[in-house]
């Protein structure tokens, strides 16, 4: 508990996270003026940069995951590709 202190705060809850149940952020005074939702979308995306976001265990949409697995076949193959490629220019 602050007492004698006047601070805007962001209160963010976190129901799933294994270790916090809310995050409070105490915004600069320059800041104030901003409206709730940007504040609110600020500090949902400091909590997403500081690693888990807070949350233990969530793990990434389905399609990043899937994206990222295409991506990582994907430069497999070329790899695969590149190489035979080479191996036959110098075998030739």
């Amino acid at each position: 508990m602050i007492k004698g202190v006047n601070k805007q705060v962001v209160d963010v809850v976190e129901p799933d996270s294994a270790y916090f149940e809310r995050v409070l952020f105490f915004v600069k005074p320059e800041f104030s003026g901003l409206g709730e939702g940007a504040l609110r979308h600020k500090a949902n995306q400091l909590l997403r940069e500081t690693g888990d976001g807070g949350v233990a265990g969530r793990r990434l949409p389905f399609r990043r995951r899937l994206l990222g697995a295409i991506r990582i076949g994907a430069a497999a193959i070329l790899g695969g590709a590149l190489t035979a490629a080479v191996l036959l220019a110098v075998l030739r």
